[in-house]
């Protein structure tokens, strides 16, 4: 029971607790609903100020940004109504001068007027009087300006001439000493001698008695030395000595080599010869490889294809002329090396073309075409450079020179084919020359006669003096110079020289 009294007597009492607890848990939230309320009023009105403020801001930048395009639109507008008044201005002005260019044309179209009418009597008074003219001198208006014409273009004829004479003297008086010059420095600077060869060797021997035994029985070991060697040999009355004859100088060393190692050895039998013939020709196709080698390390070329140096090589047993032409080669490569120092250019690659000009005459390869052409495509087909390929083809003008060495290669080997002794000229190819310098001379009218003197360097035409006058003379000589230029060849250069005199002959009785 008391139990009972005591669990009702704490019920009671924690009932009061609870409700004084709650009663200021209420009270406690009131205060802080209130805190709140009044917090919240004192933010609405910061954001409603701050809204405010913004709004103000916005509308002070958007009146400000009304007034700058409005003024804009007021500049804009003053600007064309600026514009207008220019225009209006200009418009003014161009119907004016519309106006007074229509005036203008009027008075221009009345002057055109009065001028058509006074060219209209100009003319009429002009062909009067080529009608009156014409009755006087009894010719036409067209005979008498053929008549001008003629006679101006003859006069201007012999005054050309005349100038291009002057020129020349000129030009010789100025160019001639330099070049001279240095043609001669070239010259003297690589000066070498001067043979001529033959087609025939001759081949010692010890005694008369080894004649028979290169002969053999019934001639069969000269035979099969002849027809090894394609050489001729001929075994006559000549004491201790046999002519080996070809035109081609490589057949003749391969025989002469050949009959040294048979004569020297002793065995001279058909079989032997043939054997010995094709060692020696082995033997002489190294030394063309190593004579061509030897040869552009001497002059200083390298970098050579191995058939080119092969073609130089070649070169030893060949001749222009009676010339040899590796000598030939190689005096024409020094002298272009010279002449091209003398004037700025590159030795190197002139030396290089005066070495290979002439490798077209060594070659095997279509034989028809002229050297100076075949030596440009061997150039060409073992990858020399195109200057050297243009001077080897245009040494002789079978093509056209498009460098400065092409003209130095065909000057430099006229120089080495001109020396004295240094080729061999054919008598009839020579007579022929002077007579056809003569006669070129004789086809001009007034000529009287003419001579070729000096070996063909000069000729002497002599005319008449009541038919050719100083002018004519001057003329003709210059003619037959640019004729025998282009129709002839001919080694160094040729001078002419027209003579007119006047002789006045009395007797006395």
């Amino acid at each position: 029971m008391e139990i009972l009294i005591g669990i009702g007597a704490f019920v009671i009492g924690g009932g009061l607790t609870w409700i004084l607890y709650s009663t200021a848990l209420k009270s406690r939230s009131r205060k802080i609903i209130k805190e709140a309320e009044t917090e919240a009023e004192v933010i609405k009105k910061d954001k409603i100020l701050q809204a405010k403020e913004k709004f103000l801001a916005l509308k002070a930048e958007h009146e400000k940004e009304v007034n700058a395009r409005n003024s804009k639109v007021a500049a804009a507008e003053n600007r064309i109504k600026q514009r207008e008044g220019v225009i209006t201005q200009k418009l003014e002005e161009l119907q004016r001068k519309i106006k007074e260019t229509a005036t203008a044309k009027e008075e221009l179209d009345k002057q055109v007027e009065l001028m058509n009418r006074k060219n209209e009597e100009i003319d009429k008074t002009h062909k009067q009087q080529i009608e009156k003219l014409e009755a006087i001198s009894g010719m036409s208006g067209e005979e008498a300006k053929e008549m001008l014409i003629e006679n101006l273009k003859a006069e201007a004829k012999t005054d050309a001439m005349s100038y291009v004479n002057d020129i020349l003297d000129e030009a010789r008086i100025n160019a001639t000493k330099e070049a001279k010059k240095i043609v001669l420095q070239t010259i003297q600077r690589v000066a070498t001698e001067t043979a001529i060869e033959n087609s025939v060797t001759i081949f010692h021997i010890d005694s008369d008695e080894i004649k028979g035994r290169i002969i053999g029985r019934e001639g069969r070991n000269i035979r099969a030395l002849e027809a090894a060697t394609g050489v001729e040999i001929i075994v006559d009355d000549t004491p201790e000595a046999i002519v080996l004859s070809a035109f081609d100088p490589m057949r003749r060393e391969i025989a002469r080599l050949a009959l040294h190692q048979l004569v020297t050895d002793g065995r001279i039998h058909p079989a032997r010869i043939e054997e010995v013939v094709n060692k020696v020709r082995k033997q002489v196709e190294e030394e063309v490889v190593e004579t061509g080698k030897r040869t552009s390390i001497d002059l200083g070329v390298h970098g050579l294809h191995p058939e080119l140096i092969k073609l130089i090589g070649k070169m030893k047993y060949r001749s222009s002329y009676g010339q040899n032409l590796l000598q030939h080669a190689r005096e024409t490569a020094n002298l272009c090396a010279v002449m091209a120092s003398e004037l700025g250019l590159n030795s190197k690659k002139a030396k290089r073309a005066g070495l290979l000009h002439d490798i077209g005459k060594v070659s095997d390869e279509e034989p028809e075409l002229p050297h100076a052409i075949s030596g440009m495509k061997l150039a060409e087909k073992y990858k020399e450079k195109p200057e050297i390929c243009n001077a080897i083809g245009a040494h002789h003008d079978e093509v056209e020179m498009n460098t400065m060495i092409a003209p130095i290669v065909q000057v430099c080997d006229a120089i080495s084919g001109a020396r004295p002794g240094a080729r061999r000229e054919i008598i009839e190819a020579y007579i022929k020359r002077l007579n056809d310098l003569e006669s070129m001379a004789l086809s001009y009218p007034g000529v009287i006669k003419t001579y070729a003197i000096q070996a063909g360097r000069e000729l002497r035409v002599i005319v008449g003096s009541e038919k050719i006058s100083d002018k004519e003379a001057e003329t003709i000589s210059y003619d037959l110079a640019r004729k025998i230029q282009t129709e002839m060849t001919y080694p160094g250069q040729v001078k002419i020289t027209v003579i007119r005199e006047t002789r006045a002959v009395s007797f006395a009785k």
